[in-house]
């Protein structure tokens, strides 16, 4: 019987100790080994010494004693809203996104000379000082219509700056400009008055227009008068030029026509019967006045 039992206890103790054998190997096992997500890559630390390698994706063994940091290498997008000034010292509030990515090649150098909290160690001050050196090169009013070239010009500005720690900067959005409401009343205001001018200066233009049209017209109409004149005293002139002509040649004609002999004969022929007291033509003897003789002689 005490034989059993001792046998029992040998067996219980190995059995405890392949038991305590395979967790330890179990934890050994977990410890030793590591799961790279996708999109991600491991970087290995040694007692705070970071290892000039780093993981790709899936299962990996490393040794217990260290440490793996995963690192995102996916696009990712953060958002920032902050305050700006123009460069006429108009504030506006700015909400500006940006995408970017980790090198997978050098996550491990990003960790070893940042740390893991990069984004807010380094990304986020420089997206605001950058987008605020922006904007203040710019006047409020052009600000709204300026809004791509500004995504631009911060783009090219903070890419350098962060490709110098393995990151890339994929884009960069201004998303939302918001101006003070005493802005946005006087830039509406002046709108208004901009567009009441331009009324104005159409409505003034239409009657420019229509003045320079009936100016044109009056124009037009005296010279049609003045050519309808011309015309009428150009006939006029013509027809007393023709009856001038006409009453010439008549009177030529008859000067040509006339002798001494139709003299007399129209003279005599307007005789009303009373006797010249001489009548004389040219190479005749005078005729004398018979009836003051006749009258003398009685």
């Amino acid at each position: 019987m005490t034989k059993f039992k001792s046998n029992g206890k040998k067996i219980s103790v190995k059995l405890i100790l392949v038991i305590a054998a395979a967790v330890i190997l179990i934890i050994l096992s977990a410890m030793c080994t590591v799961q790279v997500p996708t999109g991600h890559t491991g970087v290995v630390v040694t007692f705070g010494r970071t290892e000039s390698y780093v993981l790709s994706e899936g299962l990996h063994f490393v040794l217990p004693w260290q440490n793996v940091i995963k690192m995102d290498n996916r696009a990712q997008k953060e958002s920032v809203t902050l305050s700006a000034f123009s460069s006429d010292i108009q504030q506006v509030e700015v909400n500006v996104s940006v995408n970017y990515s980790v090198d997978r090649e050098t996550s491990q150098e990003l960790y070893r000379n940042v740390g893991q909290y990069y984004y807010d160690t380094v990304m986020n001050p420089r997206i605001m000082e950058d987008v605020k050196a922006v904007f203040s090169k710019c006047t409020a009013e052009n600000l709204v219509a300026s809004r791509e070239d500004l995504s631009t010009e911060v783009e090219s500005i903070l890419s350098p700056e962060m490709k110098a720690y393995g990151i890339e900067i994929i884009s960069v959005s201004i998303e939302d400009i918001d101006f003070t409401d005493v802005f946005t009343d006087a830039v509406e205001a002046k709108q208004v008055a901009e567009q009441s001018k331009l009324q104005a200066e159409i409505e003034e233009a239409q009657k420019t227009m229509i003045a320079q049209q009936e100016a044109e017209r009056a124009q037009i109409q005296a010279n049609a008068n003045a050519e309808v004149a011309k015309i009428n005293a150009d006939a006029e002139a013509y027809a007393v030029k023709v009856a001038a002509e006409a009453e010439a040649e008549a009177n030529q004609k008859i000067a040509n026509s006339l002798t001494n002999e139709l003299i007399q004969y129209n003279e005599v022929s307007r005789w009303n019967g009373e006797l010249p007291q001489v009548y004389a033509s040219d190479g005749t003897v005078p005729i004398l006045n018979m009836q003051e003789d006749n009258n003398t002689q009685g």
